[in-house]
């Protein structure tokens, strides 16, 4: 999703909505954006209809370029942020939830720089939710190796 705020019509349209701060030299500084849009619901939604149409319409023609190849792929693998609110599930053959103790996200998305966690938060469906709507659920608690471990095993099931 991030390559899209490199989309001129994207660029355009928040620095219509939030002025030439939120592209400084050109280029969509997200940071700003976040700040915008986590200000006010609204802004949120605005920033939300904006973007998810253009996920939706990427990942469909990603798909598309990707399933037509010789042999196919094994499978396609795609992160999508928000995709149950999003309500982008439906280009998708199974969904896969990877959820983790709350502690643990705070202190990756910390370590990743991430502001307005908990409004961030406030915005998606809880771990719970998701992994009740999910076809498959990962826990990310432990190392990398374990987490590889656990997505290898979703991957055989869906061979």
């Amino acid at each position: 999703m991030h390559e899209l705020y490199a989309d001129p019509e994207v660029r355009d349209a928040v620095v219509a909505r939030w002025g030439p701060d939120v592209a400084p030299a050109g280029s969509v500084d997200r940071a700003a954006v976040a700040r915008h849009a986590f200000a006010a619901p609204e802004e949120r939604a605005w920033l939300e209809r904006l973007l998810w149409p253009r996920v939706g319409a990427r990942v469909a023609a990603w798909r598309a370029t990707e399933s037509s190849r010789i042999p196919p792929p094994r499978a396609l693998v795609v992160e999508t942020p928000l995709l149950f609110e999003a309500g982008l599930e439906v280009l998708y053959d199974a969904t896969l939830v990877v959820i983790a103790d709350e502690r643990i996200r705070a202190r990756r998305a910390a370590a990743r720089g991430h502001a307005e966690v908990e409004e961030r938060n406030a915005r998606q469906l809880s771990q719970e939710e998701k992994a009740a709507r999910a076809d498959h659920v990962v826990r990310n608690d432990r190392d990398l190796t374990a987490l590889e471990r656990e997505l290898a095993h979703v991957l055989e099931k869906l061979s």
